[in-house]
């Protein structure tokens, strides 16, 4: 993907009907299926009297959907076990190091 125009954002609903707006950061294929991880674009405060960021920091993380496809559509889903969402969370976590050592060089 390519950050030439800037960051690509999203925007999903979960199954209760809330709006939540996710910016990708990479996407990789793992074991046969292609996963998408994102961050949340804009934390909002959670009441806690804390900055909005610094909530971010502590509750949310990296967002790893999994893309399927349904009627003919692309759509995503969160993985279908913990050790699924482990091994893909893994994957992403060396990408991103992998790509900062490279960087330090």
């Amino acid at each position: 993907m390519s950050e030439e125009f800037g960051p690509d954002f999203i925007t999903v609903t979960d199954e209760d009907g809330n709006e939540f707006e996710l910016e990708h950061l990479d996407t990789l294929e793992h074991e046969g299926e292609t996963y998408m991880a994102f961050s949340p674009a804009a934390p909002l405060d959670d009441g806690s009297g804390r900055p909005a960021d610094e909530a971010a920091d502590e509750d949310y993380g990296i967002v790893i959907l999994k893309v399927i496809h349904e009627n003919g559509e692309e759509l995503l889903s969160t993985p279908d076990s913990d050790e699924e969402l482990d091994a893909v969370y893994q994957r992403f976590m060396e990408r991103i190091f992998d790509e900062e050592e490279e960087e330090e060089e």
